[in-house]
């Protein structure tokens, strides 16, 4: 088991440290959530969101995903954010993705920025991809892929959920999983 547990750190950390050298991913991220399909029509409807250019996530029976984000309210950062999740069950592989949450009001960006915020586990997310065909769920399910192009991508229909709509791209990797867990954010504020 220590060795899967290692496995899974080394992926995430190697994940993280190749994208943590562009001083521009957060524009980058946001311009791709902007021009992929239905994502980008909630910039103009939220109050703000919190935007994680690269999540990294791994598993071999019991697995883990992390990533570092920021928050944006009216277009100016406020803080920045971590996720982390810890998953157990059936799951092999690792993925990259890039995940936004949009809060349609300023109930949910206070819920989202008031300490740590969890999403349930059947919390979902609409995967946009290029190309390719994927699923994204905080609680786990069959999910592969990789956006070979983040323009002109195909979403499925989505809207707010207790004032929030979360949306990821992937970047690459091929996991399956059959889990259990939940999505943990902390916040703190600029």
């Amino acid at each position: 088991m220590n060795t899967a547990i290692r496995a899974i750190l080394v992926f995430i950390i190697l994940t993280l440290s190749s994208h943590l050298v562009q001083a521009d991913e957060y524009d980058d991220a946001i311009k791709s959530f902007k021009n992929a399909g239905e994502s980008g029509t909630f910039f103009g409807n939220s109050v703000g969101y919190a935007v994680f250019p690269t999540i990294g996530k791994g598993g071999i029976g019991l697995g883990g995903a992390y990533g570092k984000g920021k928050v944006y309210k009216k277009g100016a950062v406020i803080g920045t954010s971590d996720m982390a999740q810890v998953t157990i069950g059936l799951q092999l592989g690792g993925q990259a993705f890039s995940q936004i949450i949009f809060f349609k009001n300023e109930a949910a960006i206070d819920n989202f920025t008031s300490g740590n915020f969890e999403f349930s586990a059947d919390a979902s997310a609409v995967a946009i991809t290029a190309g390719a065909s994927a699923g994204a769920n905080t609680g786990g399910g069959a999910s592969a892929g990789a956006s070979g192009s983040k323009n002109n991508a195909n979403t499925a229909s989505a809207g707010y959920r207790k004032g929030m709509a979360i949306f990821t791209i992937a970047k690459g990797g091929l996991m399956y999983q059959a889990t259990l867990g939940g999505q943990k954010y902390s916040f703190d504020p600029i």
